[in-house]
């Protein structure tokens, strides 16, 4: 480890030691990358994200209290309908006419079953390949979830209710047009049917498992959004962030910390994924033509050769700004752009920046080529060094 490296740690520990935390502080050395070791990007993202206050004795009762409040949902929401558990505090009601599987009033507590359903099949479509090419989220976690696994409780699996269930996945269909419509040039394909993977021993669950039902509980309680595919993408990097830091302590309760993190993220990029807002001044299409507004202002030529192409925004800023640029880069790099995001004052001003910083850094490639070459190079970036697209859309920000 470098001197400066062992400084920049010193720092950042300095900052977090203090009673309340001096959020500019934390903001202006967050941005030019949050060191892993000790805990401190994870603690980092949790203040960033308004997880955690900045009032540093706070912190312990908050976790608690919000990883109790986790616990809750799970005991409310990954349950059949009919079934309950006498020692969890829910009492076992007989089933009655109002309440069976043939019963087609739509509050019925089976019809919600069915429902969920159809968006969990979605969800276990979409998590079980995220980053492929990874070993990561299929392999199982230290900490499985003890409250749904414990063979003493009536409470079945996500797993089992995928396996069990009788719809077919083709029949959901719920997801944003053009979001996962082009495979990202660092995602190998796949596997699709089930029996493809490897089945964890009982009392074993695999990362991706916990990430499928975080967006669960989140479909749950966010009924007017849901679930949107590309949502895994997101959530994906932050659990993979918190379930493998050195804390013993961070990784025990990644699930729950990660499903708050992941909603306050979701709050402020959720007109994203909501069709009806796209042309809303805080929907998608508006940021898309934003990035080329920015694009034109900073070279012009550049703006004017992909206008003759009839290169659109929409065919590829989409992916990038929706899902926070995380299907162009590895998962280390799509880290280390989310310390910078996340530490900016005005984060999301911040990304298109970096998109248009993107842009300019192929300039000359985009010049040189025809429709076809350049849609190639926008839907394949070639450029792996984030450190550089980072200090381009820093000297963008500061330019204005």
């Amino acid at each position: 480890m470098s001197s400066l490296h062992k400084s920049r740690i010193a720092e950042f520990q300095e900052i977090l030691r203090e009673p309340k935390i001096v959020l500019q502080k934390l903001r202006k050395l967050s941005f030019s990358g949050i060191p892993f070791e000790g805990g401190l990007r994870c603690l980092c993202w949790k203040i960033l994200l308004n997880y955690l206050p900045l009032e540093r004795p706070l912190w312990s009762s908050l976790l608690k209290k919000q990883r109790d409040l986790y616990a809750q949902f799970l005991k409310e929401m990954i349950i059949q309908p009919g079934i309950a558990k006498a020692n969890l505090g829910v009492s076992r009601e007989d089933v009655t006419l109002e309440d069976h599987p043939l019963n087609p009033n739509p509050d019925s507590r089976w019809n919600t079953y069915f429902k969920d359903n159809e968006v969990l099949l979605q969800i276990d479509k979409d998590v079980r390949r995220l980053y492929p090419d990874m070993a990561f989220f299929q392999r199982p976690t230290e900490y499985p979830c003890l409250l749904i696994l414990d063979p003493q409780n009536e409470f079945e699996t996500l797993r089992k209710r995928v396996e069990q269930t009788t719809l077919k996945s083709q029949t959901v269909a719920r997801n944003r047009s053009g979001v996962t419509n082009v495979s990202s040039p660092h995602k190998t394909s796949a596997p699709h049917s089930l029996s493809e993977y490897e089945v964890l021993p009982n009392g074993c669950e695999a990362h991706w498992e916990v990430v499928e039902r975080i967006l669960f509980i989140y479909a749950k309680l966010n009924p007017g959004i849901a679930y949107v595919q590309g949502m895994n993408e997101i959530v994906g990097p932050l659990y993979y962030t918190f379930a493998t830091d050195s804390n013993s302590d961070w990784k025990e309760h990644a699930e729950a910390d990660t499903f708050f993190c992941f909603t306050n993220l979701m709050s402020e990029i959720r007109d994203n994924f909501i069709k009806s807002l796209d042309d809303s001044q805080c929907g998608i299409t508006y940021k898309m033509e934003k990035v080329y507004s920015t694009l034109k202002e900073t070279d012009m030529e550049l703006y004017m050769k992909l206008q003759e192409q009839n290169i659109k925004p929409q065919f590829f800023a989409f992916r990038w700004l929706t899902l926070l640029l995380s299907q162009e880069f590895l998962l280390p790099d799509v880290i280390r752009i989310w310390d910078s995001l996340f530490a900016d004052d005005n984060r999301f001003d911040f990304l298109l920046l970096v998109c248009c910083a993107m842009l300019t850094l192929i300039r000359d490639q985009l010049l040189e080529g025809d429709f076809t070459l350049n849609m190639r190079l926008l839907q394949d970036y070639p450029i792996s060094d984030v450190h550089l697209i980072l200090k381009k859309a820093k000297d963008l920000q500061d330019s204005k």
